[in-house]
């Protein structure tokens, strides 16, 4: 067997004061998928680092193969054969899928023959269940597709433990099906362990043998998942019995004229080609419009065009009835908000400050801006303080850079700054990328609030069960053309699928 087995013994890691992992030891079975739960801040990205080195434990034993080896940095887990895909991406944006691939390895010659690696990355991707062409430049990737990238990174490294660090979070679920059943079968021949991080109860139960569960920094729960329930493993989590639940109380609102409007768009993607064509879409107040489909159809140059990344080289955006280029003015003036995916990348600042961040949107209005040009810093610390008591952001430091915080706090600090005024128009992709359950909860129950207080909310990703309970109207995007719609309540998840996969013609009228 392939596979290898790890355990840990006593891991513990602080913080300064902060106790990050406390005693923990659980089992890893070789050729097993293993589940790893908890909140965001329960301790699995500290646990998961020390194995791979990446940030060594300060005290505890790991086991590998039933004996104990010291990881102090990556080159030791890499000589073990452990592998990591990491929630946020490690790949290098300006070099090529190919080149990607192929600089990953240790076994390099001083010249690389270029035209032999690349006919064996082919037939290593003829093998995959999803494949990427290997000439692409990884800067045109969407989020998807990189997440792609990074697996198929791991299975052509062919390391014999992959450590998963939520892998399916920007898949489709017929994509993440192909994944997690890919990694389930290799598990199964023996070829190959996984310790999967996910916050998918479905995961856990169609694909992993075993979960622990860590609360805390501590070691809560260890089960076979055969001898475990739902609700038994969300009472392990958070101490209650709680499932990702969002209020579904939707008042019916009059039939208003479009708040927002986008007619005959088109948007250049990266390579020069149109990513989005023609597209012709409205949004009511009072309504969620989702945007389902496959990774990298045109939804990431869609989303910049709308918030001012991008150029959009024809068609025409109408915010309430004014034509809007999504400039700083506009958007504040039109009441245009974001929750933009990736937050730490296009809606954050990483190294200033949480308050700082915070302030991005009307640092230079008053209380903030005194005399139409000096900040006032102790307004800004006390607007910070406010938005961090009500958004639950942690740690409630206003001071700390915003870079250091969880993927669920970065996403709680900007729901906090883009959802505190009155909205008209709310633009979203991906909102709870590899967030926690009271994360998802949280912001699917401002994303409602928003609505019913008669925002019009565009809604794009890649979770067709979030689009499913979220919106009221689901239109699908292939080749970044519409090519379906149908009312949330009336979708059925296997049509959806098939025009995700292009099987049916765009529209002719899109709404």
């Amino acid at each position: 067997m392939r596979a290898l087995s790890l355990e840990t013994i006593g891991a513990s890691k602080s913080f300064g004061a902060f106790r990050a992992l406390d005693d923990v030891s659980f089992k890893v079975r070789a050729g097993t998928v293993h589940a790893l739960l908890g909140e965001n801040g329960a301790g699995k990205s500290t646990l998961v680092k020390g194995l791979i080195g990446y940030a060594p434990l300060q005290s505890g034993s790991i086991l590998v193969n039933n004996r104990e080896h010291a990881i102090t940095n990556p080159r030791d887990s890499h000589q073990l054969q452990i592998g990591m895909v990491y929630q946020h991406f490690t790949v290098a944006p300006g070099l090529s899928v190919a080149e990607n691939l192929v600089l990953s390895r240790g076994d390099l010659p001083w010249r690389i023959n270029w035209a032999a690696e690349h006919e064996r990355l082919q037939a290593f991707m003829d093998r995959m269940p999803f494949r990427l062409d290997i000439q692409r430049p990884v800067s045109s990737l969407a989020a998807g597709e990189k997440q792609k990238l990074e697996i198929l990174k791991q299975l052509y490294l062919e390391r014999r433990l992959v450590i998963l660090d939520e892998p399916t979070s920007v898949l489709t679920p017929q994509e993440a099906d192909e994944v997690l059943g890919l990694m389930h079968q290799m598990a199964r021949d023996g070829e190959l362990t996984v310790l999967m991080i996910t916050h998918k109860f479905r995961e856990v139960s169609t694909y992993a043998d075993d979960v622990t569960v860590l609360r805390k920094g501590r070691c809560v729960a260890s089960s076979a998942v055969a001898d475990t329930t739902t609700q038994e493993m969300a009472t392990w989590m958070m101490g209650h019995a709680q499932t990702g639940s969002v209020g579904t109380e939707r008042p019916t609102l009059p039939v208003q004229a479009p708040q927002l409007q986008i007619v005959g768009l088109d948007v250049p993607g990266d390579r020069g080609k149109l990513a989005v064509k023609g597209l012709s879409l409205s949004v009511r107040p009072g309504e969620i419009v989702g945007i389902a489909g496959i990774s990298g159809n045109g939804q990431r140059e869609l989303t910049e065009a709308l918030l001012g990344q991008r150029p959009f080289s024809g068609g025409q955006v109408f915010i309430d009835g004014q034509p809007y280029h999504a400039k700083r003015e506009q958007m504040q003036r039109l009441r245009v908000f974001s929750l933009p995916e990736e937050p730490l990348r296009n809606a954050c600042i990483a190294g200033l400050s949480v308050a700082d961040n915070l302030a991005l949107r009307n640092f230079d209005h008053a209380p903030l801006c005194l005399h139409g040009w000096r900040i006032d810093r102790a307004a800004v610390t006390v607007q910070a303080r406010s938005l961090i008591e009500r958004f639950q952001v942690t740690p409630n430091d206003p001071d700390r850079p915003i870079g250091t915080l969880s993927g669920g706090n970065v996403q709680r600090a900007v729901l906090a700054r883009e959802l505190t005024d009155d909205i008209a128009v709310l633009i979203v992709s991906n909102p709870v990328f590899g967030l926690d359950f009271a994360s998802v909860d949280l912001i699917h129950q401002r994303l409602i609030d928003a609505r019913n207080n008669g925002a019009a909310v565009l809604l794009l990703s890649e979770d067709l069960d979030e689009l499913l309970v979220l919106a009221d109207r689901i239109t699908v995007i292939h080749d970044g053309e519409l090519v379906f719609e149908t009312s949330a309540l009336t979708a059925d998840r296997t049509e959806l699928g098939r025009h995700m996969a292009g099987a049916e013609q765009p529209l002719q009228e899109p709404a």
